[in-house]
């Protein structure tokens, strides 16, 4: 099972203020055992949303918003991508991430053998999954 954990975002990573140097060596560690573990896919830190954009679809329309966006406390300022056998490990993680305030939300990902036949085909689901095992294969020999 495959879960997000989103980080939310601060009034200080929205300033472009980069965490402490010892929360940086903190998540470093906890990042190595998530590998060593063999549970993390990936993880990222990302910059203020005052560097990004949101695209609105409205049919064909399309609307380009760029940032910074408001409501700070429902902006995301990094993520870690983990597989996992089950929600309750996927707590246990989230519970040790190196954090001492804020916000980290999870969410698990869908899987395409979630989907019916009707909405995806067999056929695309072996897609599907034929892509995510070479993304894996790629990242391991990195």
């Amino acid at each position: 099972m495959r879960f997000m954990m989103l980080v939310k975002a601060n009034k200080d990573s929205e300033a472009g203020v980069l965490p402490t140097k010892e929360l940086v060596s903190a998540m470093g560690k906890f990042n190595e055992e998530m590998i060593a573990a063999g549970v993390m896919l990936a993880g990222e830190g990302l910059h203020a949303s005052s560097k990004g954009f949101r695209v609105k679809y409205d049919g064909d329309a399309r609307t380009v918003t760029n940032g910074p966006f408001g409501a700070t406390n429902e902006l995301l300022s990094g993520f870690w991508m983990i597989d996992v056998k089950s929600k309750e490990e996927a707590l246990d993680w989230a519970r040790r991430a190196p954090f001492r305030e804020g916000e980290l939300e999870v969410r698990q990902v869908f899987e395409a053998s979630e989907f019916p036949p009707e909405i995806l085909s067999p056929e695309d689901a072996a897609r599907e999954q034929a892509w995510r095992d070479d993304q894996q294969r790629k990242a391991a020999r990195r």
